[in-house]
């Protein structure tokens, strides 16, 4: 029996890859936003990962750093340091700031940390040029998406402060990238005031007591304890927020990005809904080109079932085709995004069996346009 879909094909075979590439297209998109949406949830849980803290302790009644304004003592990290279950703890500080470039100023998020302390939030497997931080001043470690270089000179408030290191894929939990700066440094840029506003605040009576000041104190947990005892020890006595590795990853994952997530995966269902009524009006425009040809056909007998299989194998030809070409262009472009995207195979797959079956459902419109076709069309024109 010959293969009227493949003839079909063969004798529109421009038309038909053009068209397939063009939703092949619509469909690339769709598999970047899956992308997009697998490196948001990525971009968020970086930090926590590096610093690999079990426990943050932040500012009463506040959800910690990511999600609200959080104020503790940096010598409160002492007072964890002693109680009972604790191995380590340090204190960070987090603030967004403008770094200073010839072509405009780049949003990152600043770390600081002890250089000298316990725990270090640069992951050294990220480290792809120079060192982390050695200096207690004016050394900075960038990630390579700033574009700055070793040695290079970077004005902070009244100070220059040194490239040392160059990092990637260090972002924050909004996909900023993350520089690292000195406690002692970020607190100067956070919490300290200018030789004027000192002088004002001194005339009203007010001191600056906040330079001494930091938005959280991690903590690591010995061997044996048990987390969220040790967790509940502090909230009791000490009278601070505290949250597990795992809640503040629940606190970014709900509260943080939760929105941006809902967002992306409404558009995501938007465009395969999309694609889906595009590749059903293609077919059924196909599907009308060919009416003389089907009622042609049905006219020499040949049977609905054999005419509907050649529109229904086309649609899934189209669909396919399409698949591929979406496939190549996310490839060749989701590099480009400012934001990381993540393409995985089990997406791809997952949106493959998805545009199979909307490819058979747009078929349905063609099919229902064979079936009532008129074999005395046929005759005269």
């Amino acid at each position: 029996m010959i293969n009227l879909a493949k003839r079909d094909i063969e004798h529109t075979l421009g038309k038909f890859i053009v068209t397939a590439m063009g939703v092949g297209m619509l469909l690339g998109i769709v598999l970047i936003m899956i992308g997009v949406y697998r490196g948001l949830m990525l971009e968020a849980e970086v930090l926590l990962d590096d610093i690999n803290a079990d426990l943050w302790i932040v500012q009463e009644n506040t959800m910690g750093p990511f999600a609200e304004s959080s104020r503790v003592y940096e010598d409160f990290k002492n007072i964890i340091y002693v109680m009972n279950g604790i191995d380590k703890s340090e204190a960070i500080t987090f603030q967004n700031i403008q770094l200073p470039h010839y072509e405009k100023p780049i949003r990152v998020v600043a770390v600081g940390y002890d250089v000298f302390g316990s725990i270090n939030p640069i992951n050294p497997k990220r480290i792809i040029a120079g060192r982390d931080l050695k200096s207690d001043h004016y050394e900075i470690v960038v990630t390579d998406k700033t574009g700055f270089g070793l040695d290079d000179k970077i004005k902070l408030g009244r100070n220059f402060y040194t490239v040392v290191g160059i990092t990637h894929n260090t972002v924050s939990n909004s996909g900023d990238p993350l520089v690292f700066i000195s406690l002692k440094d970020a607190q100067d840029l956070q919490f300290s005031y200018s030789n004027k506003e000192i002088q004002n605040n001194e005339a009203r009576g007010v001191k600056n007591s906040e330079s001494h000041m930091v938005n959280t104190i991690v903590a690591r947990v010995k061997s044996g304890y048990d987390i969220d005892e040790v967790a509940r020890n502090i909230r009791k006595w000490q009278h601070k927020s505290v949250y597990t590795k795992e809640q503040q990853k629940e606190i970014l994952t709900k509260n943080v990005v939760e929105k941006s997530a809902k967002q992306i995966g409404l558009f995501t269902v938007i465009l395969v809904v999309v694609s889906t009524i595009i590749i059903a009006l293609i077919i059924y425009t196909m599907t009308l080109e060919k009416m003389k040809e089907i009622s042609i056909m049905k006219l020499m007998g040949l049977p609905n079932s054999l005419i509907v299989s050649m529109i229904v194998k086309e649609t899934l030809v189209l669909g396919v085709f399409a698949f591929i070409f979406g496939n190549i262009f996310s490839h060749l472009t989701y590099d480009k995004f400012p934001k990381r995207v993540v393409l995985e195979i089990p997406d791809a797959w997952m949106l493959f069996g998805i545009i199979v079956i909307a490819s058979i459902l747009a078929s349905f419109v063609g099919v229902k346009k064979v079936i009532s076709a008129d074999p005395a069309a046929a005759i005269g024109g």
